[in-house]
């Protein structure tokens, strides 16, 4: 729902804009933010964590971290260390296993992270500035690990690229898996995403894990290239953090990211970033900025239906010169004719509420007048 305040100043506001929300944790805490600003949110979380539901493995490892405790600890996320004592304390294993990581030379990737650890009572010596992993094979090869044994807390699935990296330096690399990442119980949001981005119908798209990032490929694979083709160009890609970035940073698709990985900051930025895409004409004495679903016309906001805004875009495109209704089919979804075209063009008209703004030129199409 569009608040009041953010509707007072819509050109500082995501007012007219759609964003897609792929998280499934706190997805209602950044839907509420994006949605104070003015946002439009469609919610389709691509994962769900669960906790292991056989915590055999992850008993075995504890176990093993007890008999032969490691020399490094690698905390992935506040989350998983939680856990991870929460399932010690029920097999009355919190207290070994804590005295463990007090002599383990302690890593927090991230803020939330050091604070899991600092909140468990112990101390971290060391934390990558980016949050990245590489960051941190990069420390330990320099700090020198042939011989030492490293624990990696796992953020919902294996990183076997630095795992393998961090053997290759002579480590003895211990897996942790505190929890896993599961499909939505309900794909449809999902696919349904998929489809808003293909059809440029979200203005953004925003995540926060790597995992959610490579589930969203996943889901877009039967539309080929057209999924990444919508990324690479017309759809804001905004991700918290380099970590979750790289999938897409590999397959060229420019992303916008905070300083900080915190979800306000993230929304800080998409408003930071959305409004430098909008297209402003004057047309008729009247000043026009196109956003996602919506014009701005001398400040007031109007929110438009997708054929109306795909009409005033392709317009807007080349302001004065006369678009023939066959040029401005192709500019509507599949499947619509001429007669749709006139249609638009009349909602268009009624939604600007701009007399003269779209001018009809007689047998020949419509246009923006200079």
């Amino acid at each position: 729902m569009i608040t009041a305040a953010a509707l007072a100043e819509p050109t500082a506001s995501l007012s007219g804009y759609t964003v897609g929300v792929t998280a499934d944790r706190r997805r209602d805490e950044l839907a509420g933010l994006l949605e104070s600003r003015g946002a439009r949110v469609v919610l389709a979380p691509a994962l769900r964590i669960v906790p292991i539901a056989d915590d055999a493995e992850l008993r075995a490892v504890t176990r093993a971290c007890l008999d032969a405790p490691p020399d490094v600890v690698l905390v992935s996320t506040g989350i998983g260390l939680r856990g991870w004592l929460e399932a010690a304390e029920g097999w009355g294993l919190a207290d070994p296993l804590r005295a463990v990581l007090a002599r383990a030379y302690l890593i927090g990737r991230g803020p939330k992270a050091r604070a899991a650890i600092r909140g468990a009572g112990l101390h971290d010596q060391w934390s990558p500035e980016g949050e990245s992993y590489e960051e941190v094979v990069d420390h330990l090869r320099a700090r020198g690990v042939a011989g030492l044994s490293v624990a990696l807390q796992l953020h919902g699935e294996s990183q076997p690229e630095y795992t393998e990296a961090l053997e290759a330096a002579g480590a003895r690399v211990i897996e942790v898996p505190v929890y896993r990442w599961a499909q939505p119980t309900d794909p449809a949001p999902l696919d349904r995403l998929v489809d808003l981005i293909t059809g440029r119908l979200v203005d953004a798209v925003t995540f926060t894990s790597a995992a959610a990032v490579n589930a969203v490929l996943r889901a877009g694979e039967p539309a080929g290239e057209s999924l990444l083709e919508a990324l690479r160009t017309d759809v804001l890609v905004a991700c918290v953090g380099p970590v979750t970035a790289a999938p897409l940073r590999r397959l060229h698709v420019p992303i916008v990211s905070p300083p900080r990985a915190r979800l306000s900051a993230l929304v800080r930025t998409i408003v930071e970033e959305l409004p430098k895409r909008a297209v402003t004409v004057e047309v008729a004495g009247h000043k026009l900025t196109l956003r996602g679903h919506a014009a701005i016309v001398d400040g007031d906001l109007r929110p438009l239906a997708p054929a109306p805004m795909a009409v005033l875009r392709a317009l807007a495109a080349a302001p004065g010169r006369v678009l023939s209704r066959a040029a401005l089919l192709h500019a509507l979804p599949r499947g619509a004719d001429e007669h749709a075209v006139e249609m638009a063009v009349a909602r268009l008209r009624a939604g600007l509420s701009a007399p003269g703004v779209v001018q009809t030129v007689v047998k020949r199409g419509y246009r923006l007048p200079n």
